[in-house]
C-alpha cells in the first residue's frame, strides 16, 4: 500500500536524539514569517538576475528547465518538511544527518551547506552591486565598494535578533511577490492587447518567429539546468527556521505545500511571459530581464523601480544565507565539527560567530569583485551549485534512511510525508547526479567546477581528521 493511500498514520514516536545546537534560541518567528520565508526562499537572485542570461542562451525552453528543477526542489523541501515534523531542529538536515548517518554525515552535510551559502553570499553581493550600477549615481562607484556596502548593511541587521531577520525577510518577500504580480499583470495586458514593445508585437509569434521553443536546440536548455538549480537554492530555509518558531507542526505543512504552485506561477509563468513579450535575444546576463522589459516600454521610472525590487531580492537572499549558515554552524560547533567561536550566541540569541564566519567569506567575495568584476557572479554561481547539489543530496539521503528506519519499526513517520517514498528520493538523487554531468558537458567554468570536486572531497577528508578527536570527545561527554 502506498504512503498516499494510507488512511491512518501512526503518531510519530518522539525522537531520542537530542541536538545541543537546538538550545538557547528564541521562538520569535511567527506563522506569517515562515510563510513569507518559504516564498522568499523560492524567489531569489537566480530568477531576478540569472534568468536574463539563461533566457538569452536557452530561449523560451528555459521555462521547461524551471518546471523540471522546481519539481525536484519541491521533493527536497517536502522530504525536509517530513523530518521537521518528526523533530524540529535549527540544525535542520545537519541534525538529521547526525541522527541517521552519524557525525561524519553531519560534518559533510554542514560543510557542503556552508560551501553553498558562503559562495552564494558572494553571488548576492555581486548581484546587488550590478543592480546598483543601473543608476547613474552609482555608475562611477567601483563594483567592489558597492558589494562591501551591501554586505555591511545586511550583516548588521542580521546580528541583532531573529525577530529582525524575520521582519526583514517578511517585507523583502512582500516586495518581491508584489513586484512579480505587478509584472505579470502588466505582461498579460501587453500580450492580450498586442501592445508593441521596442518595435515587437507581444504574443506567440515572438516565440515562433525567433526559432521556436528551442531556438538553439535542446542541448542549451539542458546545460542551463545547473544555473536553474541555483535559483531554487533557498527552498530549504523554512526547514532551518522551523527551529525558531512555535507549533511548527501546524505552520510547516501549509508553507511547504504552497511552494509548488508558487514555483509554477512565479518561475515558469514569468519566463513564459518574458518570452512572449520580447525575442529571447533581447535579454542579457548583465541586466535583469524584468528591468529590460520595463526599459524598452519607455514608461518613466518603472525600470528604476523594478531594479530596486531586484536589488531587494539580492539583499533578501544575502539575509537568508547569513541567517541559515549561522544556525547550521552552531549545530556543528557544539558537536565539535566547526570552530568553537561559531557556536557562540549574543544577547539577542543570535549565533553571531557563525554569521560573522560566513560574512568573512563575503569579504573575500568583495576581493573577487575587485579583481574579476565581469566573471564574479558566474564563478561563484557554479561553486554554489556544487554546495546546493550536496545539500539536496544529503537531505534526500537523510529522508531515505528515515524511511528505512520506519520500515524496520525504529521510528514512526508523521502523517505529513514525502509521497512515493523511496522512489522519490532515488529519482531526486539521480537527477542531482545528472546535473553534475551536465555541468561537465557545459565546459568552461562548469567543467572547471566539477574538476574541483576531488579537491573539495580532499578538503572534507582532511578537515575531518582535524576535528574527529574533538567530535569524539564531545560525543562521549553527551553519552
Amino acid at each position: 500500500m502506498s504512503d498516499r493511500t494510507m488512511t491512518e498514520a501512526p503518531a510519530p514516536a518522539p525522537s531520542r536524539h537530542v541536538d545541543a545546537g537546538d538550545e538557547g534560541y528564541s521562538k520569535d518567528l511567527k506563522s506569517r514569517h515562515i510563510n513569507m520565508i518559504a516564498i522568499g526562499g523560492a524567489i531569489g537572485t537566480g530568477l531576478f538576475l540569472g534568468a536574463g542570461g539563461r533566457l538569452a542562451g536557452a530561449g523560451p525552453s528555459l521555462a521547461i528547465a524551471y518546471a523540471v528543477c522546481g519539481v525536484f526542489a519541491f521533493f527536497v523541501v517536502r522530504a525536509l518538511g517530513e523530518l521537521v515534523l518528526y523533530r524540529p531542529s535549527s540544525g535542520a538536515f545537519v541534525s538529521y544527518a547526525r541522527e541517521f548517518m552519524g557525525e561524519k554525515g553531519a560534518y559533510t552535510a554542514g560543510w557542503l551547506y556552508f560551501l553553498n551559502w558562503s559562495t552564494t553570499t558572494v553571488a548576492d553581493i555581486t548581484a546587488a552591486a550590478v543592480f546598483a550600477h543601473y543608476w547613474s549615481a552609482f555608475t562611477d562607484v567601483p563594483q567592489w565598494v558597492l558589494a562591501f556596502i551591501a554586505l555591511a548593511i545586511v550583516l548588521t541587521a542580521n546580528l541583532i535578533s531573529v525577530k529582525y531577520f524575520g521582519e526583514m525577510e517578511f517585507w523583502f518577500s512582500i516586495v518581491k511577490v508584489s513586484a512579480l504580480v505587478i509584472f505579470m499583470l502588466v505582461a498579460i495586458y501587453l500580450v492580450a492587447t498586442s501592445h508593441p514593445i521596442d518595435g515587437h508585437t507581444p504574443g506567440l509569434a515572438t516565440i515562433t518567429d525567433n526559432g521556436g521553443l528551442f531556438p538553439s536546440g535542446v542541448l542549451p536548455m539542458l546545460l542551463v539546468v545547473q544555473g536553474v538549480v541555483f535559483a531554487y537554492a533557498s527552498v530549504e530555509l523554512c526547514g532551518v527556521a522551523a527551529g525558531e518558531t512555535e507549533n511548527p507542526e501546524k505552520i510547516m505543512p501549509k508553507a511547504i505545500n504552497s511552494i509548488m504552485w508558487r514555483v509554477g506561477v512565479f518561475y515558469v509563468g514569468s519566463v513564459v511571459l518574458l518570452a512572449l513579450l520580447l525575442p529571447y535575444t533581447a535579454y542579457s546576463a548583465d541586466q535583469s530581464p524584468f528591468v529590460t522589459v520595463f526599459d524598452k516600454l519607455g514608461i518613466p521610472g518603472t525600470a528604476g523601480i523594478m531594479n530596486l525590487v531586484v536589488l531587494t531580492a539580492a539583499l533578501s537572499s544575502l539575509n537568508s544565507g547569513l541567517y541559515s549558515t549561522g544556525r547550521i554552524l552552531r549545530s556543528m560547533a557544539l558537536s565539535g565539527s566547526a570552530p568553537k567561536f561559531t557556536g557562540v550566541m549574543n544577547k539577542g540569541k543570535v549565533p553571531y560567530g557563525g554569521v560573522l564566519f560566513t560574512a568573512a567569506f563575503g569579504v573575500a567575495g568583495v576581493g573577487l569583485n575587485y579583481w574579476m568584476p565581469g566573471e564574479a557572479f558566474e564563478i561563484v554561481l557554479n561553486l554554489a551549485s556544487i554546495g546546493i547539489l550536496g545539500t539536496w543530496g544529503m537531505v534526500m539521503l537523510c529522508s531515505l534512511f528515515f524511511w528505512h528506519r520506519s520500515k524496520n519499526g525504529l521510528v514512526s513517520r508523521p502523517s505529513y510525508r514525502l509521497p512515493w517514498a523511496p522512489y522519490t528520493q532515488i529519482a531526486t538523487l539521480l537527477f542531482l547526479v545528472t546535473v553534475l554531468v551536465l555541468m561537465w558537458s557545459d565546459g568552461g567554468v562548469g567543467r572547471t567546477t566539477v574538476m574541483l570536486l576531488p579537491a573539495i572531497a580532499a578538503a572534507l577528508v582532511g578537515g575531518w581528521f582535524l576535528v574527529r578527536g574533538r567530535v569524539a570527545e564531545l560525543a562521549a561527554d553527551r553519552d
